[in-house]
C-alpha cells in the first residue's frame, strides 16, 4: 500500500489558511497537520476541515510536506529554528514556502540539499477558482512536485514555470485580486450613482465580473477582442471605455502591476 501524504502547515494566517484548507480536502483533514502562535486559526481549520493541530516538533518529526506559511520577513528567522530538526531526519520529505520574494536556493542556503518547493497563491483558492504558481529547488524531483501540485489541486488552476518568472508572476495573480475587487468597488459604487440600491449594484458587478471572466477563458478569444465585441457604433459601452481610457485606466493597471513586481523583488532581498 503507498504511503499516505502527510502535510504539515507552519503559520495558517490569510494565506496559509487558505491552503491548509485546500489541503485538506485533497488529502483528508487527518493527514494534515497545522501549527500557528493564535490557536483560534488552528481551531478554525480543525473545525472546518478536520485539520490536526499539532506542535512544531510533530510537523518537523512527520510531515512529508512542510508548508511554511509565514511573512518573507519571518522567514528566516524560521529557517533557522527548523534546521537542526530537518537535519536530523532519514526519510524524503519537502519543504513548501509561499513567502513572497524569496528564492529556493536562499532557502536551500539555511536548510542544505533539501528538496524545496516554490508556490504563489492567490486568495480566490478558497472558492477554487484561484491561482497557484509552483516552481521547484535544485534538489526537489518531479516526484516531489507531482505531489505538491496533487495536495492544492483543488485550489483551482496550478501553473508550473521557471522560478526567474515566479516574481512577474505573482504581481499578476497574487496582487491583481486586490484590483479586481477595486474594480468590483467603483462598479458597485458607479451603479448607485445611477440609481441602483448598493445591494442590487454588487450583485450586478461581482456577477459581470465573474462571468466576463468565465467568458473569456472560455472562447480564449484576446480580450481586447471581447471588448470589441461589447462596444456597439455610438452605443453606451464605447462611450464608458472612452470616459476609462480618459482617466489612463490601462496605464494605471500596467503601472500598479509592475509596481507590485518590483516590490516582490525587494521582499527577496
Amino acid at each position: 500500500m503507498a504511503k499516505k501524504t502527510t502535510a504539515g502547515f507552519i503559520g495558517c494566517g490569510n494565506m496559509g489558511g487558505v491552503l491548509a484548507g485546500v489541503a485538506a480536502k485533497a488529502l483528508g483533514g487527518d493527514n494534515v497537520y497545522v501549527f500557528d502562535k493564535h490557536p483560534e486559526k488552528t481551531g478554525k481549520l480543525s473545525l472546518n476541515y478536520g485539520c490536526k493541530i499539532a506542535e512544531l516538533p510533530v510537523i518537523l518529526e512527520k510531515c512529508g510536506i512542510i508548508v511554511l506559511g509565514v511573512k518573507p520577513q519571518a522567514l528566516p528567522g524560521l529557517l533557522e529554528s527548523i534546521k537542526e530538526p530537518l537535519s536530523k531526519r532519514a526519510d524524503r520529505y519537502a519543504v513548501v514556502s509561499m513567502a513572497a520574494g524569496v528564492k529556493t536556493s536562499a532557502i536551500e542556503a539555511v536548510l542544505g540539499e533539501v528538496p524545496v518547493v516554490r508556490i504563489m497563491p492567490n486568495t480566490p483558492c478558497a472558492s477554487g477558482e484561484g491561482v497557484i504558481l509552483c516552481s521547484k529547488g535544485s534538489f526537489a524531483s518531479e516526484k516531489d512536485m507531482e505531489t505538491v501540485l496533487k495536495m492544492f489541486e483543488p485550489a483551482g488552476k496550478l501553473l508550473t514555470m521557471p522560478e526567474s518568472k515566479i516574481d512577474a508572476g505573482c504581481a499578476v495573480s497574487g496582487c491583481g485580486p486586490a484590483f479586481v475587487f477595486m474594480f468590483i468597488d467603483s462598479l458597485i459604487d458607479g451603479g448607485v450613482r445611477a440609481g441602483l440600491t448598493r445591494a442590487e449594484a454588487k450583485l450586478l458587478a461581482e456577477q459581470t465580473v465573474l462571468g466576463s471572466a468565465k467568458y473569456a477563458l472560455e472562447t480564449g478569444a484576446e480580450p481586447a477582442k471581447l471588448k470589441a465585441d461589447v462596444c456597439s457604433p455610438k452605443g453606451s459601452t464605447i462611450e464608458g471605455v472612452a470616459v476609462l481610457e480618459e482617466y489612463s485606466l490601462r496605464s494605471a493597471v500596467m503601472e500598479a502591476v509592475k509596481a507590485s513586481y518590483e516590490r516582490t523583488v525587494e521582499l527577496g532581498k
